[in-house]
């Protein structure tokens, strides 16, 4: 549209372009700190947000219903980036919308549409983490891996629904000027009529959601970090006086405290990893944000390209950074990111595998889900634990 408009003025331009001033043009610094800002956050990640999604659907026991949602995050972030991240590239590059009127709405309805998920995503996992851990025999029946997937589909088809409205809200501008025209993708109707909108979507999707994520992480918080551990979860060989099992009941119960001790130790690490989320959730969407509602309110909206550039490349950041929280924070996300870059060997895991004392396996399975399943390589690190020291202290024996 930009290139056949251009021609036509090009061979008319004796009269009519007399009054018109020229094309405004970007600094070049500008757009060159936009485009590589934009790319490296954008490539970086892309790649690391389908790496999630592969690694969870690709790898049995890692589809729990924390991960569910962290692969609806991950599908949510992957839309803000296409969809909000590509098209500044573009902006930036070309100085004007190139999608053209359907561009302009798809474009702007996946993008309303991949934050709201995110921000739902969010708040599906925080209440699943606080059945899990404050009501964990409710959650047996109630936090399964089948209805994760049923709410993931009603907050896609619920969320999809709401943002029909911006296909009815947004549409392609022109402005002509006398070396060129300028498209752009923008709104039908004056900036003051969206404010119940833009206000609906703050209260909707990230005050909401940081409410309900403080008060239900704070319960957690209580019941994790403040509350101490049950007495039978210490040591309890104190008082069995000069018993003949007495050494042997010991070894039985350091066995199998020591499971529970890690699935304990498993629960906190996911809550602080997810905690995590919620904070540069938080943290990341705030300057956008507030800036939307300041410019709503005021009769003098802020334009500075470098506020708003600052404010895009918090919420690239928001929708790139989850995947290296996990690999930060979760050593399973970590052996698994590496085992699908190939940057991990597997010949050796059947091998220690098969050196896994037959009780532990028994006691994992008693144990109630902490949230984050225990790999196979936690399980050979078991097998270095007590049991497996007396086994192999009993090998020395018989020989």
């Amino acid at each position: 549209m930009e290139n056949s408009t251009s021609s036509v003025l090009s061979n008319h331009s004796s009269s009519p372009l007399d009054g018109l001033r020229d094309m405004p043009l970007k600094p070049v610094e500008e757009q060159v700190i936009t485009v590589l800002l934009t790319a490296v956050i954008c490539c970086t990640g892309i790649a690391g947000n389908i790496m999630v999604v592969l690694v969870v659907l690709g790898t049995k026991h890692m589809v729990t219903p924390t991960n569910c949602y962290l692969v609806s995050l991950a599908v949510a972030d992957l839309i803000v980036l296409l969809a909000a991240g590509l098209p500044n590239i573009s902006d930036a590059a070309a100085a004007s919308w190139v999608y053209g009127h359907r561009g302009c709405l798809c474009i702007t309805y996946l993008q309303y549409l991949g934050i709201n998920v995110s921000s739902c995503s969010i708040t599906a996992f925080t209440v699943e983490r606080y059945i899990a851990i404050c009501h964990s025999i409710r959650a047996q029946s109630i936090c399964t891996v089948s209805r994760a997937k049923r709410i993931i589909a009603a907050v896609w088809l619920s969320t999809a629904l709401y943002c029909v409205m911006w296909l009815f809200l947004v549409d392609t501008d022109e402005a002509v000027y006398a070396n060129g025209v300028v498209v752009t993708c923008g709104y039908r109707v004056s900036r003051r009529l969206y404010m119940p909108v833009y206000f609906l979507d703050f209260a909707l999707f990230y005050v909401l959601p940081l409410a309900v994520a403080t008060v239900l992480y704070g319960l957690i918080a209580r019941i994790l970090f403040v509350s101490p551990l049950p007495s039978d979860l210490r040591d309890r060989g104190g008082g069995g006086g000069g018993g003949g099992g007495s050494v042997h009941q010991g070894q039985a119960r350091s066995t199998a405290l020591k499971p529970r001790r890690s699935t304990a130790s498993g629960r906190k690490q996911v809550t602080k990893m997810l905690a995590v989320v919620v904070a540069l959730f938080a943290l990341l969407w705030m300057p956008y944000r507030t800036l939307v509602v300041v410019n709503s309110v005021t009769d003098r909206p802020c334009t500075d390209a470098w506020v708003l550039l600052f404010c895009r490349a918090c919420v690239y950041c928001n929708s790139a950074i989850n995947p290296v929280i996990y690999n930060l924070m979760s050593q399973k996300f970590r052996l698994a990111f590496r085992r699908l870059c190939g940057c991990e060997a597997g010949g050796g895991e059947g091998k220690a595998a098969s050196q896994v004392p037959v009780y532990y396996s028994a006691i994992k399975d008693s144990l109630p889900d902490s949230g984050e399943p225990i790999t196979m390589q936690e399980d050979v690190r078991g097998g270095a634990g007590p049991g497996g020291a007396a086994a192999r202290g009993s090998q020395r024996i018989r020989h």
